[in-house]
This record gives C-alpha cells, sequence and structure tokens, in this order.
C-alpha cells in the first residue's frame, strides 16, 4: 500500500482523535471509555509516546511506548497496538513494532516488554518473530478508580 507513514502524535494531531477512539474501540472487547483528554496529556507527558501509522491519509493503526527508569534499570512497555480492521492484512502492525523497538534503541540499555492474551494468535506469532521472548511471569492488574 502507498503513502504510509508513521509518525509520533503531537499536539497538531488533535483533530485525529476520532480516528484514535475508533481504535480504540476495535482493540477491547471491554467498553474503553475513550476520552480525548488523554491525547493531550500523553502529548505533555515525558515518558509516554503515541505512534500513528497512517495510510492514504487516514490513522490506519497505533502503537502507545512509556519509557521510565527504575533501580534494575530503563524499561520500555509497548500497548495498546491495533491496526484498523480494514487495514489488516498489509503488514502494518509489524510495522508499528519494529518502529517501536527502532525508537526505544535510542534508550539503550534498556528492556523492552509487552503482553498479549494468548487468544491474539497472531499479535503473539508477530511479538515472536520481531524478537520477543515469552517471559515466565504474573502480570497483576489493580485498576484505582478513585483518589
Amino acid at each position: 500500500m502507498e503513502n504510509v507513514e508513521i509518525r509520533e502524535f503531537g499536539s497538531q494531531d488533535m483533530a485525529l482523535a476520532g480516528e484514535i477512539g475508533a481504535l480504540v474501540g476495535q482493540l477491547t472487547s471491554s467498553p474503553a471509555a475513550f476520552a480525548p483528554e488523554r491525547l493531550a496529556a500523553m502529548v505533555s507527558d515525558g515518558a509516554s509516546r503515541l505512534f500513528l501509522l497512517l495510510a492514504a491519509g487516514r490513522v490506519a493503526g497505533m502503537l502507545a511506548l512509556g519509557v521510565y527508569i527504575t533501580p534494575t534499570g530503563r524499561k520500555a512497555w509497548v500497548e495498546d497496538v491495533v491496526v484498523d480492521s480494514a487495514f489488516r492484512g498489509h503488514g502494518f502492525g509489524r510495522m508499528l513494532v519494529e518502529h517501536a523497538v527502532e525508537y526505544a534503541r535510542q534508550w539503550a540499555p534498556v528492556t523492552l516488554m509487552l503482553t498479549s492474551r494468548p487468544s491474539r494468535t497472531e499479535a503473539n506469532e508477530l511479538y515472536r518473530t520481531a524478537g520477543f521472548g515469552l517471559k515466565t511471569t504474573n502480570v497483576y492488574r489493580m485498576d484505582i478508580t478513585e483518589k
């Protein structure tokens, strides 16, 4: 497919909030409350990056990357990887993941991590063939909704 680019979301891209919200809807089966204000917060947060894959002038996919330092070293997490259903089958997911890997290299040494549900077989195969190894660990989650 021609006219494909990956770029970091910036404040000049707020007009794309509706397309990004549509991608969020495809990302999870749980109703996710998407708030365009989060995009502005990502732009102002030094640890968060949102990469958009644009094809033919439309947002065809996205990937978020968070980078931070811990006592055991620098870490980076890939989150919210999604390609619009109308654009799947063109290798856009791989392009986004490879872009994130290359972006993370500037922070080397860094441990780049991600999670993926086992039911997402194609995504898991992509991550394995992109060089990610399966880590034996438990992932725990807690949603804190009030101060």
